[in-house]
C-alpha cells in the first residue's frame, strides 16, 4: 500500500490551534509543533503496525482495521476508537476518555507526501510528511 514506509514531518498547518482546541497547554503546544515526528507504517492485510518516534517519545502501535483499541496521544490524552480504510485513505474515529468528544484523523498519500489531517471541535489541522 502507498502508506507503507517511513515518513518524516515536513510541515504543519493550523496545528497549534488544533492543539489549543484539544486543551494542550501553551508549553506543550510550542514543543509539539517542533517534535521532529517520524512515522513508520507497515500494512499486512487488515493489520497495521505503526512506529511513532519524536523528540518526546517512541511508541509502537498495532491495530486491525475496524477493531477498537486504546491509545494515548503525545500530550497524555487517552482515546479509544478504530481506524478504517476508505479507498486509499485511513480514517480514524476516536472518542476522548476524559470528555467523550470526538477526534477524527485521516492519513492519505497525496503526490509524494503523507497528509495527516485531524479534526476536533470544528478545528482542522494538517501534518505533512515526506519519505
Amino acid at each position: 500500500m502507498a502508506l507503507n514506509g517511513t515518513w518524516k514531518i515536513d510541515r504543519n498547518e493550523n496545528y497549534e490551534k488544533f492543539m489549543e482546541a484539544m486543551g494542550v497547554n501553551v508549553m506543550k503546544r510550542k514543543l509539539g509543533a517542533h517534535d521532529n515526528l517520524k512515522i513508520t507504517i507497515q500494512q499486512d492485510g487488515n493489520k497495521f503496525t505503526i512506529k511513532e518516534s519524536s523528540n518526546f517519545r517512541t511508541i509502537d502501535i498495532e491495530f486491525t482495521l475496524g477493531a477498537n483499541f486504546e491509545y494515548s496521544l503525545a500530550d497524555g490524552t487517552e482515546v479509544t476508537g478504530s481506524w478504517n480504510l476508505e479507498g486509499n485513505k485511513l480514517v480514524g474515529t476516536f472518542t476522548r476518555k476524559d470528555n467523550g468528544k470526538l477526534l477524527t484523523a485521516y492519513r492519505e498519500v497525496i503526490g509524494d507526501e503523507l497528509v495527516q489531517t485531524y479534526v476536533y471541535e470544528g478545528v482542522e489541522a494538517k501534518r505533512i510528511f515526506k519519505r
